[in-house]
C-alpha cells in the first residue's frame, strides 16, 4: 500500500478518538470483519491480534481444549508448538480441524478464491504479511464457534458486548481462561484498506508512452 494511503487510513483512524477495541463507537474493526466475511463468504468473522491468537480462537470454538485430539494435515513446527503448549494432540491424517489461509501484498487480491476453496467449520486467515502488525481473523458460519472464539479475546468477566451493562449474555460459554487477543482498530484500519485494494484494479493516469 502507497505510504500516502496508509497515512490517510492511520489520521482518520486517530482523529476519531478511537483507539482501542473496547470502545462502542469504533468502526473500523465492525468494517473489517465486514469486508473478511464477504470475501470469505463466511457469516461470522472474529478479529485477534495474532495468527497464533486465531488458532487458539478457532480450537476454543470448537470446542478443543486442553488434553483433546484433533488431525491436521500438513501442520508446520510453529503450530504443532503451539498446540502442545495447549495441551492439544494432534494424530495422523485428516480432514483438517480448521482450514487456514496467510495473506501477503502479493496474495491479498486472492483471499475469495482461496477461501472457496476449504471446507473446515473454522477459517484462520493471519493477516500478519499485508505489513501493518500482528493480525489475525477467525471466520465461520456456526454461531457457536463465533460466540466461543469472539469471548476467548478479551478476559474479565463480560465480553465486549456486555461489559457495559455488567451483565452476563452467555454464561455457559465463558472459557476457564481468557486472553487479551484484542485487535487495535489502528491496525484493522491497515488491514481493511489493503485488503480493499488488492481487489481494485490499478489507476492510471497521463497519454500512453
Amino acid at each position: 500500500m502507497p505510504s500516502f494511503d496508509t497515512a490517510l487510513v492511520l489520521a482518520r483512524a486517530l482523529t476519531s478518538g478511537v483507539v482501542m477495541s473496547i470502545e462502542k463507537s469504533d468502526r473500523e474493526l465492525p468494517g473489517l470483519e465486514r469486508l473478511l466475511s464477504k470475501q470469505t463468504a463466511r457469516r461470522r468473522a472474529v478479529l485477534l491480534n495474532s495468527r497464533t491468537a486465531a488458532v487458539h480462537a478457532a480450537l476454543t470454538g470448537l470446542g478443543v481444549g486442553h488434553g483433546d485430539e484433533i488431525t491436521q494435515p500438513g501442520i508446520d513446527a510453529r503450530t504443532s508448538a503451539f498446540l502442545d503448549w495447549l495441551g492439544v494432540r494432534v494424530r495422523p491424517g485428516g480432514p483438517a480441524t480448521f482450514d487456514e489461509i496467510a495473506l501477503g501484498p502479493d496474495t491479498a487480491g486472492d483471499l475469495r478464491e482461496w477461501a472457496a476453496r476449504v471446507t473446515a467449520p473454522a477459517l484462520v486467515v493471519d493477516l500478519t504479511g499485508l505489513g501493518f502488525g500482528p493480525a489475525a481473523a477467525v471466520l465461520t458460519d456456526d454461531e457457536t464457534v463465533w460466540a466461543r472464539a469472539e469471548r476467548l479475546k478479551i478476559f474479565g468477566a463480560h465480553d465486549l458486548r456486555t461489559m457495559w451493562t455488567q451483565e452476563e449474555a452467555d454464561p455457559e460459554l465463558v472459557p476457564g481462561v481468557q486472553f487479551n487477543y484484542r485487535l487495535s482498530p489502528l491496525v484493522a484500519a491497515c488491514v481493511r484498506m489493503a485488503l480493499t485494494r488488492a481487489g481494485t484494479p490499478p489507476v492510471t493516469s497521463g497519454a500512453p508512452l
